[in-house]
This record gives C-alpha cells, sequence and structure tokens, in this order.
C-alpha cells in the first residue's frame, strides 16, 4: 500500500512576522500509524524541499510519544528535508492521500491548483482523501464530479472557531476552518476543544484537533485493508 502526504510549503504566519507551517504531531503520528503498518508513504509539498515546522508545534507543552519518537528519527527527518514537488504528484500512484494540519495550509494548499486537482482525482479514482486539525481548509476550493463543493453533504470537522480563539489567531488566519466547512455546505460537527474528534464519511476523513490525527490515520489505515 502507497500512501501520499501532503504538507505544507507556507512558513509566515499572516502578517505578524512570526512563523508557521506544519504541526508535528499532525505529522508524526499518522506517520508512524502508516509505517509500522508497512504503508509505504511519500511526501510531498508545493515548493518542494523541506516544508516549514510550525514552531509552537515544538513546545515543550505540544510534545507526545509521536513526537518525541519522530525528534530521535533522523532518517524520517531526512526524508523530510526532500519532499517531492506537488506537480510531479500522480494520483494514480497512490492508494490515498493524508493533508496534516499546521496553519500553513490556510495560506498555501488551500489555494494550490495542484492540490485540487490531486485531491479531485483522489476523489474520481474513489481513493480515501484525509485531512486533520487545519487541513481541511485544503477542501475550500475542490469540487465534486456535479462540480459543487467536495464536502457538501457530507459530515466532516476540523479545527473549531473556539480553537482557534484559544491561541489567540482569529483575526490572523485567512478564514476559520469551522465557518468554511459549513459555508461549503459540509454537515460540520465537534466536541470540546482539543479533545479527539475523528469523522468518517465514505472515503473522507477528517480530524477536528492535533489529538485527532492519530485517529484519523487509524480510521484510514482500516479504510486501506478493506
Amino acid at each position: 500500500m502507497k500512501v501520499l502526504f501532503v504538507l505544507t510549503s507556507h512558513a509566515e504566519l499572516g502578517d505578524t512576522g512570526k512563523k508557521t507551517g506544519f504541526w508535528v504531531e499532525e505529522f508524526a503520528a499518522p506517520y508512524y500509524v502508516m509505517a509500522d503498518a508497512g504503508v509505504a508513504v511519500t511526501l510531498a509539498s508545493p515548493a518542494g524541499g523541506a516544508p516549514p515546522v510550525d514552531p509552537s508545534s515544538e513546545a515543550p507543552g505540544a510534545q507526545t510519544e509521536a513526537t518525541e519518537r519522530y525528534n530521535g528519527d533522523q532518517d524520517l527527518q531526512n526524508k523530510l528535508m526532500n519532499t517531492t514537488r506537488l506537480s510531479d504528484i500522480k494520483a494514480d500512484d497512490y492508494d490515498a492521500v493524508f493533508y496534516p494540519g499546521g496553519h500553513g495550509p490556510l495560506w498555501d494548499l488551500t489555494n494550490s491548483e495542484e492540490s485540487i486537482k490531486l485531491i479531485e482525482a483522489f476523489a474520481k479514482q474513489q481513493k480515501p482523501v484525509a485531512a486533520v486539525c487545519h487541513a481541511p481548509a485544503v477542501f475550500a476550493k475542490v469540487k465534486n464530479e456535479q462540480g459543487e463543493s467536495f464536502v457538501k453533504g457530507k459530515n466532516v470537522t476540523g479545527f473549531t472557531n473556539s480553537e482557534e480563539e484559544a491561541v489567540n489567531l482569529t483575526d490572523v488566519v485567512p478564514f476559520l476552518v469551522e465557518e468554511k466547512l459549513q459555508e461549503l455546505g459540509g454537515n460540520y460537527s465537534k466536541v470540546a476543544d482539543w479533545q479527539p474528534h475523528i469523522v468518517r464519511d465514505g472515503l473522507l476523513i477528517t480530524g477536528q484537533n492535533p489529538a485527532s490525527s492519530e485517529g484519523v490515520a487509524e480510521e484510514l489505515l482500516k479504510l486501506l485493508k478493506k
């Protein structure tokens, strides 16, 4: 089995002068779920090379068993330094696609033509698509075969308005994930802030926040094993 992970290449947190990128836990936990099950994982990003890491995800309070494993995994860190450029990726070569979150995707992957076409190709080929936390934002401009929003009528979740407020970035982000998914016609659901919440609707799997990342990957693995 082959799974594609698509990471952000965007490093600037709006006009704050601060840095952003992908959230380590949301990459590491799903990666190890896949790798430990023998799944071949390919890493890609819009610009290729090393995707930026959100510095907040490296703070002591954000560490988990998966991030500690990642911190000591030189092979994976070397692999991460050399992600494939998204324009060189074809859905035909993979069994599923997974998007880790972090604030970065709100700016680049949401608007990336390569990413939009890639998700549409996975959907058309009836292959699983998964995204966690801020990453469900990547569906904002994706269309289904009827030309409507990819998430219209689907059960979805993603980073909540109150979670965004808790990290003081409501006025920094280009849009709020919860509001965007609702605006697109998704059947959005959530649980208490920072608690795991995984939603699967057919071949689409979404997770609310960092704590949901491992569960999203486990659901994806179940689908792949069917």
